[in-house]
């Protein structure tokens, strides 16, 4: 039986270029809290004629990311090819953006549970889906991106307890390169990016405007996405092993 590619992406919002994979023929595997946006995210691409399925789960816990992978793993998709996992997208964030004596012990939970807890429960159950997989013409078994941030690489005045999520988080695709060398890649994203949400947190509406109208400004969704699959589609011979993608007009 022929097998079809599902990349798995944890951390759903609007931003994540999910329809890009779709489009490349990838079934696609979503996972996040909030199961009534999740849904409507699978019911965007199976609409425009892909194939996803959404897998909402309560929290970003170890235990809580190890049982919905066997969820998905049980999962009946409607295409009758051979299910492989062979990309996954670590998508999730903890955004506490707060001055250091204003950093509360809930906001350090949220980020450990994310950026280290989760990350590490996603990056196994992935990792053991990939070694299951035969190397295919690219000379892979698959591709684990992870979504970072500038504050993955350095500290500033309200990112106390972000960036040492994000430092985590760095940490760990590193280590996961230097182990499975031949089935991940770890990709930096920063910028603001075109989100409901990101719109939603500028009350000024001229602001908003062109946030919303001008690419020189802010991350557009797909674009990400493309960047995305442009890793998922390196042969072994060249691999990106961080991709630190910016609007043209940032200030960093």
């Amino acid at each position: 039986m022929s097998a079809r590619p599902i990349i798995v992406i944890a951390g759903v919002g609007n931003g994540s270029g999910t329809r890009v994979f779709s489009k490349a023929g990838y079934r696609v595997a979503l996972i996040a809290r909030g199961a009534d946006k999740l849904k409507k995210a699978a019911e965007d691409i199976n609409q425009t004629g892909g194939e996803a399925a959404a897998f909402p789960v309560e929290s970003y816990s170890y235990k809580a990311l190890t049982d919905v992978f066997g969820t998905i793993k049980a999962h009946k998709w409607a295409s009758g090819e051979k299910p492989e996992i062979r990309a996954a997208l670590w998508n999730a964030g903890a955004g506490v953006w707060k001055r250091f004596l204003d950093v509360t012990e809930e906001d350090l939970q949220a980020v450990v549970d994310t950026n280290v807890h989760g990350a590490f429960a996603f990056s196994h159950q992935v990792l053991q889906a990939f070694r299951a997989n035969e190397i295919d013409a690219l000379g892979k078994r698959g591709t684990l991106i992870f979504t970072g941030a500038t504050a993955s690489l350095r500290g500033n005045v309200t990112t106390s307890a972000f960036a040492a999520g994000k430092f985590a988080l760095r940490a760990l695709s590193q280590s996961l390169n230097k182990e499975f060398g031949q089935q991940n890649i770890h990709a930096i994203i920063d910028g603001g990016i075109l989100t409901d949400l990101s719109l939603s947190r500028r009350t000024d509406e001229a602001a908003a405007k062109a946030f919303k109208e001008d690419a020189n400004i802010r991350l557009d969704p797909e674009s990400i996405g493309k960047s995305y699959l442009y890793l998922a589609n390196q042969d072994r011979s060249a691999w990106t092993w961080e991709l630190d993608l910016r609007p043209a007009h940032e200030k960093w």
